[in-house]
């Protein structure tokens, strides 16, 4: 039987060396992640009258966050501004993205557009769905002659 290293690092040789060039592009310069995209998380979640839409947006003022709904599409919209208060902090890591989103959702048949509420609290953004009650279809036995 003959043994075989492991090789942790996959099949990649030059991976360290891309790592050296990945620090000195991305740390400790604040502006260069000032403009990384980001996404918020997003649970969506279904009950039998309603649709609830949940997303973490921490460090997102209210007054930088748009909810909006255009043809059957929930749109959410935010930015998380980076606060530079003094220009004499040394970063040692910055791994926290800033800037802004956008996300899309397609909205099913049935959601009662007229009546979808947003709450917003301590950095979670809440929207509720409410279905259209559906219309009891009527039902009834027809007898074959």
């Amino acid at each position: 039987m003959s043994l075989i290293r492991y090789n942790s690092k996959g099949l990649v040789p030059w991976r360290d060396f891309d790592r050296v060039f990945d620090r000195f592009f991305t740390a400790p310069w604040p502006e260069t992640n000032s403009v990384a995209t980001w996404s918020p998380a997003v649970d969506i979640e279904e009950t039998d009258k309603e649709i609830i839409l949940t997303a973490d947006l921490p460090d997102v003022a209210e007054k930088d966050l748009d909810v909006k709904v255009e043809e059957d599409v929930l749109t959410l919209k935010a930015e998380r501004k980076f606060e530079k208060e003094s220009k004499e902090k040394n970063f040692h890591r910055l791994e926290r993205a800033y800037g802004s989103f956008h996300r899309s959702f397609g909205l099913p048949e049935g959601v009662d557009v007229d009546k979808i509420k947003a709450k917003y609290d301590k950095g979670v953004l809440r929207v509720t769905l409410p279905k259209r009650p559906e219309k009891q279809k009527k039902m009834r036995q027809i007898s074959v002659q």
